[in-house]
């Protein structure tokens, strides 16, 4: 699944700041100035303690590999030279932490220590230290990672996670199950996918792949994939017509879902990925039969095997999407038209689309399944663990 490129910039902050349990997490620091003038002395455990605090205070995010240095150079400090087994395949995390770690060799511990405070100085000039919160209007609510309203027979379900790009997280996942399945009930004649801010939805995020059971990688691969099956299962049987209003850039599972979908508006700036080959996966969401049907074979294998980003008139051109609006009234003149759709008379709406759909119904679970056992596999593989890590180690974000 896509995504996982996407969410590795999410979870390396966490590497780095000691949300995973790290060792940058150092109790009883105090708040004291970094010696950033200092050349002629060896620095202190001290100076190696204040840095680390002075990390904590971070607000702009520095990127994956300085957090990885920061990391590394931390444990070489404090522990010398890296001696612990290397981690499993599925265990992306602490393999990126591992592969970083290892690579310092036999750096003595007081080289380590100036390293890093010495990389922290340089860096804590462009930092600034993180603001108080906000306090919330009279009458604000904080919406949570999805975001579900029904108004004017119009059922709409907003991915909610503008800072992460709306990346999909397992509960997300369940939560999306859930809304459909009300949705399916409701007295609203379509139901609406879009997503709050700047992206559509940067598809899984990493965290979904990284809490490994006591049983191992292998459950937790059947377990997400079991997970993915009824994710997608629950699209293929919806019973009413879907829209996705796509307001950015779209990613992964975001978008091989789209073939599932009976209309795809699409505002100018959005674009379609499915890097899903330079991560060592294969396609998901019913993508290896609509994609083909959609764009023919060799269009569908640019995006499924070798990645090809489409732009949103690209994906028009092929198919993807039903129509292409300025950004500036992208908004507006989607929702007026989707208004104007509720007036139709809403059982023969349903009927219709019942028509069309249930041939291919029976197909598309197959495929489904098929696909979902496909990525098992690959979750599994040497290959997808190595694509993965090179991918964090050659970006910082999507």
């Amino acid at each position: 699944m896509t995504t996982m490129a996407q969410v590795i910039c999410g979870l390396a902050r966490r590497w780095c700041f000691g949300a995973l349990g790290s060792p940058l997490q150092v109790p009883c620091l105090q708040a004291l100035p970094l010696h950033l003038g200092r050349t002629a002395t060896r620095a202190s455990q001290r100076d190696l303690e204040n840095a680390v605090h002075q990390v904590k205070l971070w607000k702009k995010d520095p990127g994956n590999e300085v957090k990885l240095k920061l990391y590394a150079l931390y444990k070489q400090a404090t522990e010398g030279p890296c001696n612990l087994p290397k981690p499993g395949m599925m265990d992306l995390v602490n393999k990126a932490k591992w592969d970083a770690w290892s690579a310092l060799g036999s750096l003595p511990k007081e080289t380590a220590r100036e390293n890093y405070v010495d990389l922290v100085s340089s860096l804590s000039a462009a930092s600034e230290p993180p603001s108080p919160a906000k306090p919330a209007a009279d009458g604000e609510q904080a919406g949570g990672d999805l975001v579900v309203t029904s108004e004017n027979h119009i059922t709409t379900i907003t991915f909610n996670r503008p800072a992460k790009k709306n990346a999909i997280t397992t509960q997300m996942y369940q939560d999306i199950m859930l809304a459909l399945q009300a949705a399916s009930k409701d007295d609203s004649v379509l139901t609406v996918l879009t997503g709050n801010g700047e992206y559509y939805c940067s598809g899984n995020d990493l965290t979904n792949f990284t809490d490994i059971p006591p049983e191992g990688p292998e459950e937790k691969a059947r377990t997400n994939a079991i997970l993915l099956r009824e994710f997608v299962d629950c699209f293929i049987d919806f019973p009413k017509p879907l829209v996705a209003v796509v307001n950015g850039p779209a990613v992964g599972i975001s978008v091989t879902l789209l073939g599932l979908f009976d209309l795809v508006y699409a505002s100018d700036r959005a674009t379609f990925h499915t890097p899903f080959g330079p991560l060592g996966l294969s396609p998901e969401g019913c993508s290896s039969y609509t994609f083909p049907k959609m764009m023919g074979p060799s269009k569908a294998a640019e995006m499924l095997i070798f990645g090809r980003k489409l732009t949103a008139q690209e994906a028009c051109a092929q198919g993807l999407v039903t129509e292409v609006f300025p950004d500036s009234t992208f908004q507006k003149e989607v929702w007026t038209r989707l208004r104007a759709y509720t007036k139709l008379p809403p059982n023969a709406v349903r009927t219709s689309r019942e028509v069309m759909r249930s041939k291919g119904r029976e197909r598309l679970h197959a495929v489904n399944a098929e696909e979902c056992g496909a990525l098992q596999q690959r979750w599994l593989s040497e290959e997808c663990t190595s694509a993965v890590v090179r991918f964090l180690s050659r970006r910082g974000k999507l």
